[in-house]
């Protein structure tokens, strides 16, 4: 492999979806909140991103299958709006500026063509208190306001390293409205409870019933 390429499975069709990134990182808030949010729209895998900036190992599944590394999107109609959600199994290596660079451009340029034209990623900050809390940043002062109304605090005077911080900044040269949002964690392992907490926040983001409220409505059925 020479160059970085997209595998379609199939082309989804989308209305105005919005772009959700959720990749490893600290206390795996990303991917954790991508899982969530696939499992609660029924997400379907559409396209895989594959790159030679990516590590030299494969990873195997529970029956033994190996799959060089990926990214993975994945899209859904369920609701409106609707998503595509960005998540993956790995990352190019932290010096290689060009490659972070490259990958987080063709990310945009795929999924602009899908008539993207807000970019939501998700990360984790370290904290060594007031676990459960979620930051964010923006590419508005306006945008910004509006996620804190909605129960999130102002990400002020620090760095948004990887793709998490490198879409959010690139969305802004495209003229892409763009948030992030990062859960309070230690970084002790996967943190199922920042990225629950970010998944709930992202919800109210996308204007989407709770999986709680949905459990509920169900019950009164």
């Amino acid at each position: 492999m020479e160059t970085s390429y997209i595998h379609k499975r199939f082309h989804p069709k989308l209305d105005n979806p919005i772009f959700v990134e959720g990749l490893p990182g600290f206390g795996n808030v990303g991917k954790i909140t991508a899982e969530l949010l696939i499992s609660f729209s029924k997400a379907k895998p559409f396209a895989e991103y594959y790159s030679p900036f990516f590590p030299d190992y494969v990873n195997i599944d529970n029956n033994g299958i190996c799959t060089p590394p990926r990214y993975e999107f994945y899209a859904s109609t369920e609701h409106k709006p609707n998503v595509v959600v960005l998540t993956g199994d790995s990352h190019p290596p932290l010096n290689n500026v060009v490659a972070h660079y490259e990958i987080c451009e063709e990310i945009l340029d795929f999924t602009q063509k899908l008539g993207t034209n807000l970019v939501v990623t998700i990360g984790g900050v370290p904290v060594s208190s007031d676990k459960g809390d979620v930051y964010v940043a923006a590419t508005s002062r306006k945008l910004a306001a509006k996620i804190m109304d909605q129960g999130a605090i102002i990400y002020g005077k620090g760095r948004i390293m990887g793709a998490t911080g490198l879409l959010l900044g690139l969305a802004k040269e495209r003229g892409l409205d763009s948030i992030c949002l990062l859960g309070a964690t230690d970084g002790m392992g996967s943190d199922k409870e920042a990225g629950s907490g970010v998944f709930q926040l992202l919800l109210k983001v996308l204007g989407l019933k709770s999986s709680g409220d949905i459990h509920q409505k169900r019950g009164k059925g």
